[in-house]
């Protein structure tokens, strides 16, 4: 069983003695116990450190995922490990053992507050040393594989889990292939009836956009190559489903506006072949404005590097293509994972999670000092899990913003004083809102006042976190009853969609169901019907945590409503 690993690691310079002894140990530990699906329990720990082998892991991480349930499931205790494999074999297994009891809370209140404990755990866990969440990422990454032997209950819960913590953690981390996986592995289970209609929506365009591929490829290939590039690899690239799915809600249920459905993806041995490659395409075929996003330059936050292009290809039919060097690709696949792939000797200064992929955790345990429990929760999402925005200020440094964010967002991320003196802003030298959205590559200059005095209605138009407390903090310094009024009307956001009979009134019939409830609609957008069905989404405004799953079961049980549930 454990033979498979071991052939693997055998040209990788790792310590098949450690391991072995791991598994020999493990085996015995688990003597006895079985999983949901009947197989031996060693099965698991085995399974996860051959996801940590593909990762190319050292050798106390692959020794680690062999171990890492002996504490928590067995009569082996922490000085155990130590004793047998060493202090770092030990801290590892120490830390998984710690998020072992991490379980996905949506509401109440009071179950929300344990899970953002057991979260605070988790990244406190990944600060101290990044390879604990990557075990634990190998750990949720097989049992995904076998949800399939749990209780519909449990199925839908550690899916949505997966959805909520575990892909966007491998997102951050880089680990494009892993959160891919993961998150189609749980969208079935998260969201079954959404699954099962995009799926058949999807199907058909998959294939078409695939045979389009296959003749188109060569052609354009031959193009680079008759300008002189030369072509590693080229090959088509998939979306994942469940990443698809949230791009075809983005753009109103509409597949024809995912541009990326299937893409061209053409690996090039440097970065001067991708430029170069970019300019023979541009040359052969017109881009679409606004669709050139060159990642090479301005990497994303999580390391990934990459010069995305859309055009107007073969048969004038809409074509994205990727072009990278080997290094871009391997670290798109596998993220900080890649940073493994050198040999054992780098490990020391990986367990600093110094590199750019981790950074963001620090980040977030400098946030988690600062922020008590519901704060922390509530901000998780849009601080560090959202969709990103990168902007320059007027000297050239980057921003790095939550997506959707605004001039005064960006303000507060220069110093907190420029927010507070803000008065204008300009977004490539015209002037703009302060509510405009600001979109990734664009310049922005703030307008200041000759006095610092926020506006108790900026705390609705800014999208950070940290803007929000800045602003909350001046006005308790000068203005405390503004504070009182603010918390007193303070209301929860809720993102919801329902899908509803096309009837008239049914509108009318969705707005006294939420007056019943004294339940503010704060935003409302509906689709154009298809098959006698149509989506209506809003955003409400909860006057407490814990009444979202009263809102769903008050809407489901009118007869107009098919479904409803929270957008993810």
């Amino acid at each position: 069983m454990i033979q498979k690993v071991l052939t693997k690691l055998e040209d990788r310079n790792r310590n098949l003695q450690l391991i072995t002894k791991a598994f020999e140990f493990a085996k015995k530990a688990h003597d006895g116990q079985l999983r949901m699906g009947g197989e031996p329990y060693i099965t698991h720990p085995v399974s996860v450190a051959e996801i940590l082998c593909n990762l190319k892991l050292d050798s106390a991480t692959i020794a680690a995922g062999i171990l890492h349930d002996t504490v928590e499931d067995t009569g082996v205790t922490e000085k155990d490990i130590e004793k047998n494999f060493g202090k770092d074999v030990a801290f590892l297994v120490r830390g998984v053992t710690k998020l072992a009891n991490i379980e996905y809370k949506d509401q109440p209140e009071v179950k929300q507050n344990l899970h953002a404990q057991s979260l605070r755990k988790m990244f406190f866990a990944m600060a101290e040393d990044i390879r604990v969440i990557l075990i634990k990422l190998a750990d949720r990454y097989h049992n995904m594989q076998t949800i399939k032997d749990l209780p519909p209950d449990r199925r839908k819960r550690i899916s949505l889990e997966t959805l909520d913590i575990y892909g966007p953690i491998a997102e951050r981390l880089g680990m494009g292939h892993m959160k891919g996986e993961l998150e189609d592995m749980a969208f079935p289970h998260a969201y079954p009836e959404e699954y099962d209609k995009f799926v058949r929506l999807a199907k058909e365009k998959y294939i078409d956009r695939q045979k389009y591929l296959q003749k188109t490829q060569p052609i354009v290939t031959e193009k680079l190559k008759s300008g002189g590039i030369k072509i590693v690899n080229a090959h088509s690239r998939a979306k994942h489903y469940f990443s698809l799915y949230k791009k075809f809600v983005k753009h109103d249920r509409d597949l024809s506006r995912v541009y990326d459905l299937v893409a061209l993806r053409i690996i090039l041995p440097d970065i001067p072949s991708c430029y170069g490659a970019l300019g023979i395409i541009h040359k052969n075929y017109k881009p679409l404005p606004g669709l050139i996003k060159d990642y090479v330059a301005m990497p994303k936050l999580n390391g990934y590097q990459s010069i995305h292009t859309t055009i107007f290809c073969e048969q004038n039919k809409i074509l994205e293509i990727q072009l990278r060097t080997p290094e871009m690709h391997e670290h798109a696949e596998n993220g900080i994972a890649a940073h493994w792939s050198y040999g054992e000797s780098n490990k020391n200064k990986l367990h600093a999670a110094d590199l750019k992929e981790a950074q963001w955790v620090a980040q977030l345990k400098k946030w988690m000092e600062n922020s008590d429990d519901q704060e922390f929760y509530k901000s998780l999402h849009t601080n560090f899990f959202s969709d990103r925005v990168f902007v320059f200020t007027p000297d050239g440094e980057i921003k790095d913003l939550p997506d959707e964010s605004t001039p005064l967002d960006f303000a507060y991320a220069v110093h907190t004083d420029l927010g507070h003196a803000t008065k204008g802003a300009k977004v490539n030298g015209k002037l703009v809102t302060l509510d405009y959205k600001l979109k990734s590559g664009q310049m922005v200059e703030i307008v200041k006042a000759k006095t610092a005095k926020p506006s108790a209605n900026w705390l609705s138009i800014v999208k950070s976190s940290e803007a929000k407390k800045r602003i909350l903090s001046w006005f308790r310094q000068n203005n405390s009853d503004v504070v009182a009024k603010l918390e007193k009307n303070d209301r929860q956001p809720f993102r919801i969609s329902v899908t509803v009979k096309d009837k008239i009134g049914t509108l009318e019939e969705i707005g006294r169901i939420m007056r019943n409830l004294k339940i503010n609609i704060t935003e409302i957008k509906h689709s154009p019907p298809i098959g006698g069905l149509a989506e209506i989404k809003m955003t409400l405004a909860l006057k407490k945590q814990g009444l979202e799953q009263k809102v769903i079961q008050k809407l489901i049980s009118n007869k107009r409503v098919l479904s409803a549930r929270k957008l993810v």
